[in-house]
């Protein structure tokens, strides 16, 4: 099994900051992911950014799609993002236009499961139309309610599809190492990192201990 990859939550709203960011924890990270609240902020200015700086890493927007796929995908895969995310609740069609706009730019879609009611039944249809990542995400909301990804991504990944399992929802230094185990082909941190007093001693004790397993 290859070694899962790191990919790192980008949050902030300010452009500079979200740029300083990436450089402290760039040596320890295989995934810049380009959050909601941040690429709704800053457009696609960051994307272009993000990829001039950093041409070694995978570049993830998280769009979380919910209509038009395909239009408005293409343009960040156009500005050089490798991953866009869809909302499985979006429904088939819209998932098939970000799959469709990620074949036409040698890029990924990614399914984000949150809030999905049958994330097995969406995870078969989505791969089986080509999506090449699902992600089993418990949202912040649903983490302060106490709710974690382990059930969804056992379910998940017990399916066996022809997909990557991304997960994301409150995974730090003490857990990153059962998500792994337990499936994760992608493990997502966020606050684990930007929250630390050094994002890059953290950083570097998160590649550390996936690199372990």
């Amino acid at each position: 099994m290859a070694k899962a990859l790191i990919q790192m939550a980008l949050d902030s709203l300010d452009f500079d900051a979200t740029v300083g960011l990436a450089t402290l924890v760039a040596p320890y990270v295989d995934i810049f992911e380009i959050g909601t609240p941040c690429i709704k902020h800053n457009g696609i200015n960051l994307v272009r950014e993000l990829r001039e700086r950093f041409p070694d890493k995978l570049l993830l927007v998280d769009l979380k799609t919910m209509d038009a796929g395909e239009y408005e995908a293409t343009p960040f895969y156009a500005a050089g993002a490798d991953i866009v995310t869809v909302l499985g609740v979006s429904g088939l069609a819209t998932c098939q236009g970000v799959i469709k706009a990620a074949n036409a730019h040698g890029a990924e879609a990614q399914i984000d499961l949150i809030n999905v009611e049958d994330k097995v039944a969406c995870a078969k249809a989505t791969a089986e139309a080509g999506a090449q990542i699902m992600g089993i995400h418990t949202g912040l909301d649903a983490q302060a309610a106490g709710h974690t990804p382990f059930a969804d991504l056992n379910d998940i990944a017990a399916l066996g599809l022809p997909v990557r399992i991304s997960v994301a929802g409150g995974i730090k230094a003490s857990t990153v190492q059962d998500v792994v185990r337990a499936g994760a082909n992608i493990v997502v941190v966020g606050a684990a990192i930007y929250g630390a007093a050094s994002p890059a001693d953290a950083a570097r004790e998160i590649r550390e201990l996936v690199d372990a397993v």
